[in-house]
C-alpha cells in the first residue's frame, strides 16, 4: 500500500476556502514558534543552574 496523494485528494484539499488552508497554516507555524520558544526556555533554564550564564 503506498501513500500517494491522487488528483482527486488534491483537487478535495483545493475546495476548501482560503482562510481555513492559511488558518492551518498558522497554526502549524504559532505551535512550531511556541515549541521552539519552550525548547529554548529550557535549555536556559538547565545553563544557569549548571552555572553557565550569560554575564
Amino acid at each position: 500500500m503506498t501513500n500517494k496523494h491522487t488528483l482527486h485528494d488534491i483537487e478535495e484539499a483545493e475546495k476548501k476556502p482560503l482562510w481555513q488552508r492559511l488558518g492551518w497554516l498558522a497554526m502549524i507555524w504559532t505551535g512550531s514558534v511556541v515549541a521552539l520558544f519552550i525548547v529554548a526556555s529550557l535549555m536556559r533554564m538547565f545553563m544557569n543552574a549548571a552555572g553557565l550564564t550569560t554575564h
